[in-house]
């Protein structure tokens, strides 16, 4: 760490030692005074990488959590984008829609109609169930 910063034992923060107080008193050349500033800038710069991983490895779980929401929000705002861009695109809204009708005629034809099929339907949705989360005891 630099040489400059010291470390409270008591609370872990740093002190630093305020820097026109340092250099206001003293006759020193301007030069000087910008040598020892910018020895100080490199000396936290040179520390950054440590706080930085300090701080991610304290902060870790909330980070992570921020950035699923964050990536999930960019996603959900990228999707609604591409279906406002599909939607524009003459006859291919019209089309999507009669595949859906066609679609839900389908499976109300084929599961809903008979409550044999139904109870299949049912069969099928539990053994999904069932492969996904694990057999019920």
């Amino acid at each position: 760490m630099s040489t400059e910063l010291q470390k409270d034992n008591e609370s872990g923060t740093l002190e630093q030692p305020p820097l026109t107080q340092e250099y206001a008193s003293s006759g020193e050349a301007p030069m000087d005074q910008a040598q020892k500033v910018w020895a100080r800038i490199s000396g936290l710069l040179g520390d950054l990488p440590d706080f930085v991983s300090d701080f991610f490895n304290e902060y870790r779980r909330p980070i992570i959590t921020i950035g699923i929401l964050l990536g999930g929000l960019v996603t959900a705002k990228l999707a609604l984008a591409i279906l406002a861009a599909i939607n524009e695109i003459p006859l291919l809204a019209p089309t999507f829609e009669i595949i859906g009708l066609g679609y839900t005629t389908w499976f109300a034809w084929r599961y809903i109609r008979l409550a044999s099929k139904r109870q299949e339907l049912l069969e099928d949705i539990n053994a999904l169930k069932d492969q996904v989360l694990g057999k019920r005891s």
